[in-house]
């Protein structure tokens, strides 16, 4: 867990590590993270905002050498990909898996129960909004296709949901990652994007308790 929050904190000098040892294999790595956040359920609390940000950030000083453009379609890509991958494992084994002996210890529960509350309350939208919203959006395509969601529905908002989420993502970090009060306190960012992102759950949660003590 310490690897992790270290990780988040300060992706940025990791990034710049990974590109020193990795070269031009940076762009799979990258592309396979945020493939992995959203298509693998397990892997729910992987820094797919801060990482967009970070690689743009990085893309827009020369030195690096990465394609800002080519950054831009393949996180696109990756992911639309794992949405659609996430999608169908929980189209064809359905929500009950998380209750299965074996997959169901890969599975938090309290987690794919606030994606499920969010997918109730917002339908197909919820496919668009919980790209911005860590966690939910990573089990959000499960919960839909373990719904039965059409899948041409599910994909017409999968599609949105991800062009906006990446295109915010790499705008913010390659126009405004360089400037020199945002690489000093990259930590303190990157952390705030995380807490900006989790702000729609935490209204939801308040909203759904203030609505409660009213109907008592």
């Amino acid at each position: 867990m310490n690897t992790l929050i270290d990780f988040i904190l300060h992706i940025d000098s990791h990034l710049v590590q990974i590109v020193n040892t990795f070269g031009n294999w940076t762009y799979v790595i990258l592309f396979a993270m945020i493939f992995i956040e959203t298509g693998i359920m397990i892997f729910p609390f992987l820094p797919g905002d801060s990482l967009i940000f970070a690689a743009a950030a990085l893309a827009a000083n020369a030195n690096y050498h990465l394609n800002i453009w080519l950054l831009f379609f393949l996180f696109l890509a990756a992911a639309v990909i794992g949405d659609t991958v996430n999608y169908h494992i929980g189209h064809h084994m359905g929500l009950a898996a998380s209750n299965n002996s074996f997959f169901g210890r890969f599975i938090n529960r309290d987690k794919l129960k606030v994606a499920e509350d969010f997918f109730n309350k917002h339908g197909g939208k919820t496919i668009a909004i919980a790209r911005f919203v860590p966690i939910v959006r990573t089990f959000a395509p499960f919960v839909s296709g373990g719904s039965n969601m059409h899948y041409g529905h599910f994909l017409h908002y999968n599609f949105i949901g991800g062009l906006a989420w990446v295109l915010v993502c790499v705008s913010g970090g390659y126009f405004f990652g360089n400037i020199p009060f945002v690489q000093e306190h990259f930590s303190l960012v990157a952390l705030g994007i995380v807490l900006i992102s989790l702000l729609p759950m935490v209204f939801a949660y308040l909203k759904h308790r203030f609505s409660k003590t009213t109907a008592e």
